[in-house]
């Protein structure tokens, strides 16, 4: 039979932990009636609070997150309320406390216990107006085995909950929940099958008499069993902080409660097994004389902090006989005698395997040891490695520990939970050695970094780790908790004058030394660093981290092709494998995961710029960090994406041919480009591209279908997909995680072979990303990059230094679809069409029908589903490619109008139609603002082609959310526009701005949302300025460089 699941309170995951047979004692007789439950109830009730926390961060064992939970006030005068530790969170925290009347309060914490599960937060008793409750009394001693208990809390999120249930264990060994989360320990646990679930966690045990007994703390998933908290130690912090309150005036100031530690976990184990360990009979019979007759055991050693005051001193498997000469089994003496002894000694008297022995400690001071201040720097929390950590994971405390990696850490593949020994060469033994090296570095400098991680922690593994280039993130932040208002305080981690916070980036020649210098990359921790994967059809392929040493002189370069082809050879030096990153302060337009590879293609190599051709599955949007790896030269360079097309599957990348050398610039070349004539069926083609260790990869096949259409649906988080697009397929290829590109024998590219996004759908509501692969047309690309080269009439755009004018494309706003000619007769289609369209085209003998119109097109109202499309123009048009013809055509007439006569088909009706066209750039979206924690952006293509937007203002998409965030706390998601703020309309993004920077710190906000089927919703929440900044990134295309810029903050940021 399977171990059961063991959960705290609020939370729904739980680890094994091992079972014991509990047999319920016989229950006493019960002498409290119905009418004293009830007006017990009565009493508790009104002093039974929810508590909606919000973890705003993740830190030490808690992640970021919202929840709720239940607490209840335990002292009226002060306003103090007992909660779970696991609720009060021992990072920052933001909550209010809702009472049985529905007044809401904020509530600030006042103190977590570093190992026990209780904590406190305080509120202004005066803020309480309209409801008569009482403090619910604390009584530690009247809890004993087959008590009849109440347990009212916030069960299952219901707003009052009552279970039943009777106290069946009083000695029960602390729950354990996780292997790398928190866990109490060195206290017993109390048992009962009261039922409990998520949301109860800090419900009051009562009895009859209204009295609390114990603190509601887990329960096991498995089963009807709860865990309760002994109430003797929190009866000791709730003395200190009464009487630290009262020896202040007007406000809560910060109280220390003494708490003492050895860095040792004790379990208290039964006589019988005392005996296996080595324990002599005299010294049972001392201890049975000694204690209680209820006493069962003693307390052995379980566990040892390495590093801690009792590291090579106790051992597990010793038994504890007498501290300082008292005989002691119970963790409530051992616990009192340590918290009354901090930076003390005590002696230890022992048995270790029947042998006695004597051991004289220090009292470490157990908050010394807890963190009170992290690290943020590109999205990842860095802090000293807490107790608790130390204590699941083995390792010293202080150590540096990676609670959260962000982006720069996780780019590098550095996972949660690592512990970070070296960095940029330099040994890191506590977060001040980490500020110090990272103050050292420039923007865009890639530096190597070592960790250890407690599933391997006999090995060191190295990574390069790449320092930011564009502002994706804030400057980095030291938070220090600051106990008197219960937040934590910010401020400039690194001194004003710091490379990092200038202007100044690293060039290739720096990144070259550092890498030739510094560390040989390993690759074997892919799969356990949490990195995600790229899902394929039929197979997962992981991730790969393993970055080549970048090279700055390379002579002498001698390839063997063996019996490679000579389209391989000749195309081999043109291939780029992309690695790409997107950070998560910026994943626009949907985008479905942080990292992607591929292969493309170089089309342009000249002095001053290099242009790589890539499917939009590798770089789906601009906001990315992008680096190129050369199979022409062994070398890493980063590339910036110039140009997405709006409607095709492909992305231009450019890189900075200097950062090759002269010995890269010599060997790498770009491709010949072969538009014309197009592939046919039944040709031959040589599909070639690049393994993951950049070796070229080749083989002959045959072409099925070069006019494939595809039909993509939408996904249910819409994102880029391919429509009016024609594919070319093979007969043969090397699976769908395998790009590159198609050509002839000379090597000369006919198409690239690409990767396309689709998401597959099961029954009911699951579904799952997958990706293809397709040939997709030169001709498309060719026309662009002519464009670029001899000048367009667009905006302009930095690339390597010199301003150029990009492109813009002329396209119809329509989605289209093709149907055989021979439905397009049952539909009423006259024979005159049909013989003029099979003339047309003899090959595809189809008609283009419209599936629907982009929201906010020219075209929009003016065509209708269904309608066919027979000609532009007074051409006729059977493909797709006809369409872009007609586009491109206006702009070479130079027909400021912009708009086509189409010929369209519709309901039996032969009708023309002037339809407008629109004209949109390759810059994709440039602009995102951050409010109270979700991702503001403009509508992008793939929700307008969904065909609705709200009449009162587009412009203002929520296309994501961060947890921890007032928008998570309050449900305010993806996938809907705000219209509305505080009444006042928000048509788009500065009008936006302009009316959340009228919202002070703590204001609840009213918000008018509209969800995508058009399902319009009034929400509040509340703006926090202190943990959530409003802020905005844009592109600057006069600097190339994603900039960041604060709209509005409290001014809690302090400079060192």
């Amino acid at each position: 039979m399977g171990d059961s699941l063991e959960r705290l309170g609020s939370e729904s995951s739980g680890i094994k932990d091992e079972l014991s047979m509990e047999i319920d004692p016989p229950l006493k007789e019960n002498l409290a009636t119905t009418e004293d439950w009830r007006k017990a109830l009565q009493k508790v009730v009104p002093a039974v609070v929810v508590l909606r926390t919000t973890g705003c961060r993740a830190f030490d064992t808690e992640s970021a997150g919202a929840s709720y939970a239940t607490g209840f006030v335990v002292d009226k005068r002060r306003g103090i309320i007992l909660t779970n530790r696991h609720v009060v969170k021992p990072g920052p925290v933001v909550a209010e406390a809702m009472f049985v009347n529905r007044e809401e309060i904020p509530v600030y914490p006042i103190y977590r216990d570093p190992v026990h599960d209780f904590g406190f937060f305080r509120y202004d008793p005066a803020a309480i107006q309209f409801l008569s409750y009482e403090e619910i009394p604390l009584a530690p001693d009247a809890a004993c085995v087959g008590l009849e208990i109440r347990v009212v809390g916030n069960d299952s999120g219901e707003k009052v909950s009552i279970l039943a249930g009777t106290l069946a264990r009083l000695d029960r060994d602390a729950p354990h929940y996780k292997k790398d989360g928190y866990n109490d320990f060195n206290t017993f646990y109390m048992q009962a099958a009261s039922g409990t679930k998520g949301g109860s966690s800090g419900s009051p045990v009562i009895d009859w008499q209204g009295r609390a007994v114990a603190l509601n703390a887990g329960s096991k998933s498995s089963s009807a069993s709860a865990f309760f908290l002994p109430l003797e130690r929190v009866v000791r912090a709730l003395n200190f902080l009464q009487k630290g309150r009262d020896s202040f005036q007007d406000k809560w100031e910060a109280v220390t409660i003494p708490r003492g530690t050895l860095q040792a976990t004790f379990i208290h184990k039964g006589f019988d097994e005392t005996r296996r360990l080595g324990l002599q009979s005299q010294t049972e019979k001392l201890v049975r004389h000694a204690s209680p007759l209820t006493e069962t055991g003693m307390l052995v050693v379980d566990s040892v902090v390495p590093g801690g005051l009792a590291h090579k001193q106790l051992e597990p498997g010793d038994v504890l006989i007498r501290m300082n000469k008292e005989v002691t089994t119970q963790f409530l003496k051992m616990e009192t005698l340590l918290d009354d002894s901090v930076d003390q000694t005590v002696d230890l008297e022992l048995e270790r395997g029947g042998k006695p022995l004597t051991v004289r400690l220090t009292v470490q001071d157990l908050h010394s040891i807890t963190p009170n201040y992290f690290l943020e720097v590109s999205g990842a929390v860095i802090h000293p490695l807490s107790y608790q950590q130390a204590r699941n994971f083995r390792f010293q405390c202080g150590l540096v520990y990676v609670s959260e990696p962000g982006y720069m850490l996780f780019r590098a593949g550095v996972p949660r939970h690592a512990i970070i020994k070296k960095f940029a060469g330099e040994e890191i033994s506590k977060l001040e050695d980490f500020i110090k090296v990272l103050s050292t570095l420039c923007k865009g400098a890639r530096v190597p970094l070592e960790y250890i991680s407690y599933t391997d922690r006999h090995r060191r593994k190295s990574v390069l780790v790449t320092i930011d280039r564009h502002e994706w993130y804030a400057s980095p932040q030291i938070y220090t908790r600051d106990d008197n208002s219960g937040l934590w305080i910010g401020k400039q981690a690194l001194p004003h004058e710091c490379p990092l916070l200038t202007k100044k980036h690293g060039n290739i020649d720096d990144i070259g030394k550092q890498l030739i210098n510094g560390m040989e990359t390993s690759g074997e921790d892919e799969i356990d660093t949490g990195i995600k994967k790229r899902r394929v059809v039929g197979e997962e392929v992981f991730e790969n981290t393993l970055n080549e040493p970048t090279i700055d002189t390379h002579e002498n370069i001698v390839t063997d092709f063996g019996n490679a082809s000579v389209a391989e050879r000749v195309i081999e030096p043109t291939l780029v494998m992309f690695e790409v990153y997107v950070p998560s302060s910026c994943m626009l337009d949907a985008v479905h995961c942080q990292h992607f590879f591929g292969t493309g293609v170089i089309i342009h190599h000249s002095e001053n710029m290099g242009l790589v051709a890539v499917d939009k599955n590798t770089v789906a949007i601009s906001a990315s960090d992008i680096m190129l790896s050369f199979a022409a030269f062994p070398i890493e360079i980063p590339g910036e994406v110039v140009f997405l097309h709006p409607v095709h599957n492909y992305a231009l990348v450019a890189y900075d041919p200097s950062a090759l050398g002269p010995a890269g610039a010599s060997v790498v070349r770009a491709a010949q480009l072969l538009p014309e004539p197009s592939l046919r069926r039944g040709e031959s083609v040589y599909l070639v591209g690049l393994s993951r260790s950049l070796q070229a990869t080749s083989r002959k096949s045959v072409v099925t279908n070069p006019c494939a259409a595809l039909n993509i649906s939408s996904a249910d988080s819409p994102r880029y997909r391919a429509t009016n697009m024609e594919v070319i397929e093979l007969d043969t290829d090397f699976g769908s995680s395998f790009s590159g590109v198609l050509t002839d024998e000379q090597g000369r590219v006919k198409a690239i072979w690409g990767s396309f996004s689709t998401q597959v759908k099961y029954s009911g509501s699951s579904s799952e990303d997958h990706q293809f692969v397709r040939g997709i047309p030169i001709y498309t690309i060719s026309q662009i990059l002519e464009k670029i080269i001899t000048g367009a009439k667009g905006p302009r755009l930095l690339i390597n230094g010199i301003k150029r004018p990009m492109p813009l494309v002329r396209i119809l706003e329509v989605e289209l679809y093709p149907t055989l000619l021979s439905k397009a007769r049952s539909f009423g289609l006259s024979d005159d069409w049909i013989r003029d369209l099979v003339k047309k085209d003899p090959v595809r003998r189809q008609v283009l029908r419209v599936k629907g119109c982009l929201a906010g097109s020219k075209a929009e109202n003016l065509l209708q589903q269904g309608d066919m499309v027979l000609a532009i123009n007074k051409k006729a048009v059977t493909c797709f490619r006809d369409v872009e013809d007609a586009c491109q055509e206006l702009d070479l007439d130079g027909d400021v109008d912009g708009r086509l006569l189409l010929t369209v088909f519709r309901q039996g009706r032969e009708m023309e139609i002037l339809v407008g066209t629109d004209v949109r750039d390759g810059n994709g979206t440039t602009r995102v603002i951050n409010w109270c924690g979700c991702f503001l952006q403009d509508t992008h293509p793939a929700v307008r082609a969904l065909g609705f937007l709200p009449d009162e203002g587009h412009g203002v998409y929520v296309t994501r959310w961060s947890h921890g965030s007032p928008v998570h706390r309050y449900g305010l998601y993806a996938l809907q526009w705000i219209v509305e703020v505080n009444g006042k309309p928000t048509p788009d993004l500065e009008a936006f701005v302009n009316v959340t920077k009228e919202i002070e710190n703590g204001e609840f906000v009213r918000v008018k949302t509209v969800y995508l089927n058009g399902k319009p919703r009034v929400l509040t929440l509340k703006q926090d300025l202190h943990y959530w900044p409003t802020w905005e990134l844009r592109f600057d295309p006069e600097t190339a460089m994603w900039q960041r810029k604060t709209i509005k903050a409290l001014q809690t940021v302090k400079d060192i």
